[in-house]
């Protein structure tokens, strides 16, 4: 079991975030706590080909992960594309259907739980964004919306979310997929000094 999941002891993160929170303050203008919010739109590729590569990373950089859709049937077709995705691996995860959900890497959920603490959060499926960030189930390191970009309703939301994010003060990177697949930086709030 991984330190800090002990049912009453905060993890070494938590208590890290709480401290650094404690000496700054959170930022004037600002809604919500500090994290790195990104959009990845997708358009050459569908996000649950692109979804298990961004989970593989955010693991291997020891972070615990939340992956919130808005509906269950979509959190049933992740859980089945987690397990098969590669012939050889999967990822290791789980649901609310699975026991000790806080001491999954990877927690799927069409709610509002985070159960396992997690450092990065990815939604999907038009998944709104601030409303997490206001409240406990908030990433301690990172937001990732992923949206299809030939999806019109995915594609409106998600340009509703980065202006509802950018006006709360929040820093936000936005990545669009080129030919080849590979994610290129379009766009970043607050907007680079020249």
């Amino acid at each position: 079991m991984r330190a800090g999941l002990v049912r009453g002891w905060p993890s070494a993160r938590l208590l890290r975030a709480a401290a650094e929170l404690a000496i700054k303050g959170p930022a004037a203008g600002r809604e919500g706590p500090m994290v790195d919010i990104s959009f990845y739109h997708h358009q050459t590729r569908k996000i649950e080909d692109t979804l298990p590569t961004l989970l593989e990373r955010s693991l291997a950089r020891g972070w615990r992960v939340v992956v919130q859709a808005t509906s269950d049937a979509r959190v049933n077709a992740l859980d089945q594309r987690l397990w098969s995705y590669r012939p050889e691996s999967f990822l290791p995860h789980g649901t609310k259907r699975d026991a000790s959900p806080e001491t999954q890497p990877i927690y799927l959920t069409s709610g509002n739980d985070n159960p396992n603490h997690a450092d990065v959060r990815f939604f999907v499926e038009g998944a709104h964004i601030a409303p997490i960030l206001a409240g406990e189930a908030a990433p301690i390191e990172r937001a990732v919306l992923l949206f299809d970009g030939e999806n019109p309703e995915e594609l409106a939301n998600a340009r509703a979310q980065w202006k509802e994010l950018r006006d709360a003060g929040q820093t936000l990177v936005y990545q669009q997929q080129d030919e080849s697949g590979r994610w290129v930086e379009k766009a970043r709030e607050p907007k680079a000094k020249a």
